[in-house]
């Protein structure tokens, strides 16, 4: 591999080791440009960020305009999804995973990880009847908060399924009915009055737990990068959306009213539905507009700060790998992103997207090119202060987790071309993050020499 010896620009960049990925050196010009600004480099790469923080940096995450901010700075994201941090924190057996995780992730510079702060009525339950918890999980969940924070990585909480995994709606519904509702669907989670308030005091409860570790409030944690309303909700039993849109906008303002600081994302896949019928031809399918979501519709609603998108072409347009699927991410991207700025005025993260080795046709290469695809387009948004502020590969597995993989974990020590992919792409958000104020919007002088850094393609 080609090894970077600087990259200098407005700050002196950091001198950036890494085992076994570095990058090919920078041109002089862009040495000799930021001689007098200096950042602190990192010399232990592999257990902290990109540049050390102190605790006054570690503020929360907000939102300007299309852009997340931190400290008046952008905060493009690169980041991945470990869903069952918090059921593996509630076993002293494989704790360390979850450390195992984060260090990975932080050594290639991520700096966002999404996973559930739920688990309703299953085995190793966080809530096992309504507003009945596991303390001990409990616990769990408060140790992969403050080992998130000890790696300067955000953590972005979902608060329920719309599966059935890890308890869901359906677990919701099955409660109602033990104490003598008649409810005939699934779907009636989000129509029925006891059914929300079970899902409302879940949620005050979350947000004003005090961290056992760190004796932090969550809803006062800057290390909680946001709350997710839902992961993939869906209401297949109203295709004109008006019941799954009348629970985000009772649901989102019940979280803002607790919890004002924190950022709030609904956890959609990015759907078009009936309100806007001309981007309907950027469904993978025409059953993707029967599901009751709309996406322009769901995140206009009050209380919603970014939008959230995911993306498995091999899921929904074919299971066998094939270009369609590179053109299909391409064309789904570009017009969440032009919606976000035309339409919401906010951020959309590409929140889960992977493809799985049990597909027919998969092979590693093709897994790097859907990574780069992702990456490049979030770099092309990044470059014109826009709307697409970052992604979230699914999923990031440590190594002896393999009873967990549902074909789409990624082992960054068994991965070198992934690992390398990854850390460029972190490299250059980092950097982007750190020369430019929320002013700058790649109008400012240093534009030409920013775009060398990061658009300079050899790994």
């Amino acid at each position: 591999m080609k090894k970077i010896m600087g990259i200098c620009i407005i700050f002196l960049f950091l001198f950036l080791i890494l085992s076994s990925n570095a990058f090919s050196r920078v041109d002089e010009e862009a040495q000799m440009e930021g001689q007098d600004h200096v950042h602190k480099p990192i010399t232990n790469y592999g257990s902290e960020t990109m540049w050390d923080m102190e605790e006054d940096e570690w503020q929360m995450v907000g939102k300007k305009g299309n852009q997340f901010v931190v400290n008046g700075q952008p905060f493009y994201i690169n980041g991945f999804n470990t869903y069952w941090l918090m059921m593996f924190a509630a076993d002293d057996s494989t704790r360390g995973k979850v450390t195992e995780v984060f260090k990975q992730a932080s050594s290639l510079g991520m700096t966002v990880c999404r996973t559930w702060a739920f688990n309703d009525g299953q085995w190793r339950a966080l809530q096992k009847s309504p507003s009945v918890y596991d303390e001990e999980v409990f616990k769990a969940l408060d140790f992969v908060v403050s080992e998130a924070k000890k790696y300067k990585i955000r953590l972005i909480l979902s608060l329920a399924n719309n599966w059935e995994a890890y308890g869901g709606k359906a677990q919701y519904v099955k409660w109602g009915k033990d104490a003598g509702l008649n409810l005939t669907s699934d779907d009636d989670f989000y129509t029925h009055s006891t059914l929300r308030s079970y899902y409302k005091s879940h949620v005050k409860t979350v947000l004003n737990r005090v961290n056992t570790f760190t004796n932090i409030t969550y809803k006062e944690d800057p290390t909680i990068f946001a709350w997710e309303l839902m992961n993939e909700p869906r209401c297949n039993s109203d295709p004109t959306g008006d019941k799954l849109q009348d629970w985000i906008q009772e649901m989102a303002f019940h979280v803002k009213k607790i919890d004002p600081k924190h950022l709030v994302e609904i956890g959609l896949e990015g759907f078009y539905g009936p309100s806007t019928p001309q981007r309907l031809q950027f469904n993978p399918n025409t059953y993707a507009q029967q599901v009751g979501t709309d996406f322009i519709r769901n995140h206009q609603v009050l209380g919603v700060d970014f939008a959230s998108v995911h993306m498995y072409a091999d899921s929904w347009v074919s299971p066998q790998i094939a270009d369609t699927h590179i053109s299909f991410v391409k064309s789904w991207m570009d017009a969440h992103i032009e919606d976000a700025e035309k339409y919401l005025g906010m951020p959309v993260v590409f929140s889960e997207f992977g493809v799985s080795s049990k597909d027919p046709g998969y092979n590693s290469t093709y897994r790097d090119t859907l990574i780069s695809t992702v990456y490049s387009a979030v770099l092309n948004s990044t470059k014109k202060g826009g709307s697409g502020a970052g992604s979230l590969l699914w999923q990031v597995f440590p190594e002896g987790t393999d009873n967990m993989d549902d074909g789409y974990a990624i082992v960054f020590s068994k991965s070198p071309s992934t690992s390398s992919i990854v850390t460029l792409q972190s490299t250059r958000l980092a950097l982007f993050n750190s020369v430019c104020s929320t002013r700058c919007n790649w109008s400012c002088k240093k534009k030409k020499m920013l775009e060398k850094i990061l658009y300079h393609d050899e790994l």
